[in-house]
């Protein structure tokens, strides 16, 4: 089975817990702390691997997380930091972030590896607290939670060419011919339902990859047929092959054939038709082929290149192949997203701080603090210590929390909620 598209989650791993110690010598009175860190979380990293064909695998397992890192230790030994979680994934792969759309990384040489998640820092251990004024701190962290998120992962093949083309013109039988693929060919449309790649060799020391997609049909864009669902894989190509049927099987004009596909690849994404077109007119050993192309030569822009091949003789293959090998050396990649028009000024943009934290009153009185940082704030704090809370309430009032609150109205001995954890607010 043919997967292109998926959706996984991804979590970097938790940071190790710092720990709370202290110095237990022999003769050496009022050890000092001696609580180490806890070690850096497991980052997912995506490695290219060139052999990977398809997404098929995460068909299986879409849940990847990162192993925590080891806690702090007894003497300021630090905890072990966990090892990167490496995820493999084929040549070609987009992975983007689910929530906001946003490219993470575009996946494309074999090795090639990007952090998708990065794991969270390590907790810091009493000793780390220590200062004149508390040279003793029954102080330390949790770890740092690791960053998790959603992200789609989109296969756009590595093609130097793409064959498009109603079903039943002859893309498959042509890849078949120049390459070693061996596509499923059948005399009914939709033969061909996932992209085929085939390696094309001009002549000793010159090739190039080409993909068959499966047939176009007019409305396409509307879902019909098969949709353009695999027209992503012609994004990264730098030629598109138009296989037109000149024997006109099935009552079809060739012109007619030629102009729709075109509409359906404009309505895909408008940049497809800046690309080189090269049109391989198919079937020439067939009746009345010679004449349909007499006629369709007439009704097209002269400029583009047409080659009346058959696949059945092989007649035109070796200039048709020759002709695109040297379109693809002089045509240079097209980038994947749409570049925004740079300027040569600098322009600077005014952004907005993001709010530290959100409070809101429940119909039961029970008060909300919400936001990223008093949540992370939350998490890395110990509660197992008087003098870490402490330090956490210091926190609070210093971002002007306690403030807040009064201004929403709390009084003493209501309840303050902080994620799951309810706190009674002293002033």
């Amino acid at each position: 089975m043919f997967v292109d598209q998926v959706n996984v989650f991804v979590k970097g791993g938790d940071g190790g817990n710092g720990m709370v110690a202290f110095r237990r010598e022999k003769y050496v009175p009022d050890g000092g702390p001696a609580g180490g860190d806890g070690g850096k979380g497991a980052d997912v990293v995506f490695v290219v691997n060139e052999g990977l064909r398809t997404l098929m695998d995460f068909r299986y397992k879409r849940h990847f997380k990162g192993q925590k890192g080891e806690n702090g230790r007894t003497k300021n030994q630090h905890g072990k930091s966990a090892g990167p979680l490496v995820v493999q994934v084929p040549p070609g792969t987009v992975v983007r972030d689910k929530a906001n759309g946003q490219i993470i990384a575009d996946l494309t040489e074999n090795g090639q590896t990007a952090v998708i998640a990065a794991g969270g820092r390590g907790g810091r251990g009493n000793t780390r607290f220590s200062t004149p004024a508390n040279p003793a701190p029954y102080i330390s962290e949790n770890g740092e939670p690791g960053e998790e998120r959603e992200v789609q992962l989109e296969l756009k093949l590595l093609a130097d060419a793409g064959l498009v083309g109603f079903p039943s013109v002859g893309k498959s039988t042509l890849l078949s011919v120049v390459t070693s693929a061996k596509p499923k060919i059948a005399a009914y449309h939709f033969t061909t339902l996932a992209p085929n790649l085939g390696v094309v060799s001009v002549d000793e020391g010159r090739s190039f990859v080409l993909a068959d997609l499966p047939g176009l049909i007019e409305g396409a864009s509307s879902g019909a047929g098969l949709g353009y669902q695999f027209l992503r894989h012609i994004e990264r190509t730098r030629v598109i092959i138009h296989v037109v049927d000149m024997s006109g099987s099935e009552g079809r004009d060739p012109y007619d054939d030629y102009t729709k596909i075109n509409e359906e690849l404009k309505s895909y994404q408008l940049r497809l038709l800046e690309r080189p077109q090269v049109i391989a007119a198919s079937k020439m050993d067939m009746p009345d082929s010679e004449k349909n192309l007499e006629l369709f030569k007439k009704k097209i822009d002269p400029e583009i290149p047409i080659f009346p091949i058959s696949s059945l003789t092989q007649a035109g293959l070796k200039e048709l192949m020759s002709a695109v090998y040297e379109l693809i050396l002089t045509t240079p990649e097209f980038p994947m997203e749409e570049a925004g028009k740079e300027d040569d000024k600098a322009v600077y943009t005014f952004e907005k701080e993001e709010v530290p934290f959100v409070i809101s009153k429940d119909d039961d009185g029970i008060y909300n603090v919400s936001g990223p940082k008093v949540e992370l704030l939350f998490k890395m704090t110990n509660f197992q210590h008087d003098e870490a809370i402490r330090r956490f309430a210091r926190q609070l009032r210093g971002m002007g929390v306690d403030d807040a609150l009064r201004e929403k109205g709390v009084t003493e001995g209501d309840t303050v909620r902080i994620m799951d954890f309810e706190f009674e607010y002293t002033d």
